[in-house]
């Protein structure tokens, strides 16, 4: 298995110190909605400390958590790509401090600079690439655990 990828210290050092240009310090407590399945993407951040669960709602009144972020994980990449709208729910699993970025103030900056930007659509896919890798082993792991009981 692969080592997570980190967005910021991903990045080439020039272009990690121009997208901290755009950073603010923000601050969720412990179980704190971030934001909701289908809502408006325009926004993301990176995790300084604490920890997130990304979670979906699978009936009107139960959410499943589908993955845990932690220190210096992405959170949030869906403003990235048209619809713009988050695919999955954010709630603090505890006090969580992270760097917030205006999504349009950094396409901005992208356009400006392209190196930046493919330096931060690479890096996304990486990240995103990553997820999926583990998520797939989670699916196979249930997999053969559900075949073993005969389910």
């Amino acid at each position: 298995m692969t080592k997570a990828i980190k967005l910021l210290t991903a990045l080439p050092q020039k272009q990690r110190e121009r997208l901290m240009e755009l950073a603010h310090e923000v601050s969720f407590p412990e179980d704190a909605r971030i934001f909701e399945a289908g809502g408006t993407a325009d926004r993301f951040w990176v995790i300084r400390s604490g920890a997130v669960h990304l979670d979906q709602q699978v009936t009107a009144t139960r959410r499943v958590t589908v993955g845990s972020l932690g220190a210096g994980d992405l959170l949030g990449w869906s403003w990235l790509f048209p619809p713009y709208t988050w695919d999955f729910g954010a709630e603090a699993f505890s006090q969580v401090r992270a760097y917030e970025f205006d999504a349009s103030a950094v396409l901005a900056v992208c356009v400006e600079d392209p190196l930046l930007g493919l330096s931060l659509v690479r890096t996304v896919a990486e990240i995103l690439a990553h997820r999926l890798e583990l998520t797939r082993g989670k699916l196979l792991e249930q997999y053969t655990i559900s075949r073993g009981r005969g389910l």
